[in-house]
């Protein structure tokens, strides 16, 4: 049964691009990403994880450990990753492992399987899943997208610096935030406690109602 926000993300140990991986050892104190695409040597695929090492000082900026997961072999994998890096315009060592479910036992245990989705053999192959999950090794936000539908990197590095944010202080981010914007005090922060928590101040919104729930405040990040 596919995982619920907060519970915790299960380890193990598979074979990578890197060779074997322990999934906690690898994570460490870090957050971490998991990706999985649904076939090496295809199209989206490719950008994908070539946009992925583009950006991968992103995710170092944030403390995030990247890691990707098709049921592809390691062999497959190491093949691939030329072209990945062609098509990226990078070069160098390869920053991410890939992960060989080739018995899909994690990813049917991640519900990551696409039944729309064959292999040669007739076998679902794994969705686009993004997985991110916290240095406590709970998952923090899981998205799934059909294999006709690339990633859209920028919204996911958006919702690290929210979940990064909001583990820490007492806030929520409204529509569209990003780095920077004015977060939400969130509703149970009594009234009497916000200038205390937010030196940087904030303002209530005004509605019909008259209930001052819409409570901003500057990035306390930013």
């Amino acid at each position: 049964m596919p995982l619920t926000l907060g519970a915790t993300f299960p380890n193990f140990t598979k074979p990578t691009s890197d060779g074997d991986l322990t999934f906690y050892d690898y994570m460490g104190d870090s957050w971490c990403i998991l990706c999985s695409h649904p076939d090496d040597f295809t199209p989206v695929c490719t950008t994908e994880l070539g946009h992925l090492t583009k950006i991968m000082p992103e995710f170092e900026r944030r403390n995030v450990k990247v890691i990707a997961l098709s049921c592809n072999t390691t062999e497959s994998h190491k093949a691939w990753i030329p072209d990945v890096q062609k098509v990226a315009g990078t070069e160098g060592p390869f920053p991410y492992p890939i992960i060989a479910d080739t018995d899909r036992d994690l990813a049917t245990q991640l519900g990551m399987l696409d039944p729309e989705e064959k292999d040669a053999k007739g076998a679902p192959m794994t969705c686009r899943a993004v997985f991110i999950i916290s240095p406590d090794k709970k998952l923090k936000l899981s998205i799934l997208y059909p294999a006709s539908t690339g990633r859209n990197f920028d919204e996911v590095l958006r919702v690290i610096d929210s979940l990064q944010l909001t583990a820490y202080k007492k806030v929520a981010t409204p529509v569209n935030w990003k780095h920077g914007d004015e977060c939400m005090v969130v509703p149970s922060v009594k009234q009497e406690d916000v200038a205390g928590l937010f030196p940087k101040g904030h303002r209530i919104e005004e509605v019909p109602s008259g209930k001052a729930y819409l409570r901003f405040t500057p990035d306390p990040s930013a």
